[in-house]
């Protein structure tokens, strides 16, 4: 029944994206082209309403029951409205904040919350008592935004949440989960389906309505799909969008160490340092796929690794993630602290 519910939302996006196109140019929900931006026409934005229309078709079929059913599809009706506003007149910061902040406390209201942390180490569970909603909230509004700001290449947001909603549907239904297992592969279902119209050269842009929808669903069906794993359970869904959360940290540790205003925007995103080292506009999507796909597989390995595998996976992936950033520059071209450790060391080791 999964399966048949994601090729139904696949099918369903596929259709109705032409429709939703030709509504937001008659509305004029399109995105014009600036000194920020990769594309060079004017584009129709408004995709996520096809995506949110596959999404409730495929919860027509699966009608997933849960408590936490009706908080969500609130929330997420809440994001979706914030986003369709934003993509029609361009909200200020402050009102989109707002938006998702009324969508995160319906959901925590709704018992969608961070209760506890395992400390494998210790063989101990640290519960967080009234920390659980102010943790809930910086995740749910945290994550949203993540997914919100690589939406900066045709096809970028909509894939990598393509395989960041694969895994953790995939863990689910490993765990049993069959709520979340449905969530997931409804919301899989509809991505890939826009994805079709989003790929580049792109025909349509998802815009905030879907990059705001994605990255909320996301965050919430992230917290319930692992509240079970008995290691590590908070670092698996920060493992998996690891390419998203990188991607907005060090956009704030930039903006620190330039002493720019946190909401100021610039071109130095991880799909903007890719273009700058020379790859095309669908080989950085399809790097930054690769990435997304590679710490997927992480997270996989790490929920069946026993406590010492599990922590060398994290030292790796800690490794892999500096050396990344320091790659492509995604603090700065000349922060390379351990490029430069290794390369001192090359030195020592060479033969005179």
């Amino acid at each position: 029944m999964l399966a048949l519910a994601l090729v139904i939302c696949f099918i369903v996006t596929v259709l109705i994206t032409p429709l939703v196109k030709r509504f937001a140019i008659k509305i004029g929900a399109t995105d014009k082209p600036n000194h920020r931006k990769v594309h060079q026409k004017v584009m129709a934005r408004l995709g996520g309403l096809a995506i949110y229309i596959g999404f409730l078709v495929g919860f027509i079929i699966l009608q997933p029951d849960s408590g936490y059913t009706v908080p969500i599809l609130i929330g997420s009706f809440i994001i979706i409205v914030t986003g369709f506003l934003d993509d029609m007149i361009e909200l200020s910061a402050k009102w989109k904040l707002f938006g998702q902040l009324a969508a995160a406390a319906v959901v925590i209201y709704g018992g969608v919350r961070v209760e506890l942390i395992n400390l494998p180490l210790f063989e101990d569970q640290f519960y967080l008592g009234w920390l659980s909603i102010p943790l809930t909230l910086l995740w749910i509004i945290g994550v949203t935004n993540a997914i919100n700001l690589i939406d900066g290449l045709d096809g970028l947001a909509a894939g990598v949440s393509s395989i960041v909603l694969l895994t953790i549907s995939g863990l689910a239904i490993m765990d049993g989960n069959i709520f979340v297992a449905s969530f997931g592969m409804i919301l899989l279902g509809s991505t890939l389906g826009f994805l079709v119209h989003n790929f580049n050269p792109a025909k349509i842009f998802m815009g905030d309505t879907g990059a705001l929808f994605l990255g909320f669903m996301i965050s919430v069906i992230s917290l319930l799909g692992f509240k079970n794993v008995t290691a590590f359970s908070l670092l698996i869904p920060i493992i998996i969008l690891a390419i998203p959360i990188s991607d907005t940290l060090f956009a704030i540790v930039r903006r620190l160490v330039q002493k720019k205003p946190l909401s100021a925007p610039d071109k130095s995103h991880l799909h903007h340092c890719l273009l700058r080292l020379g790859l095309s506009h669908k080989q950085t999507v399809l790097a930054i796929y690769a990435m997304t796909a590679f710490f997927g597989l992480a997270a996989v390995m790490l929920t069946m690794s026993t406590l010492w595998i599990s922590l060398a996976i994290i030292f790796f992936i800690l490794i892999a993630i500096e050396l990344l950033v320091e790659r492509v520059g995604l603090i700065s071209a000349e922060y390379r602290p351990m490029m430069n450790f290794f390369r001192r060391l090359a030195n020592v080791r060479r033969p005179l």
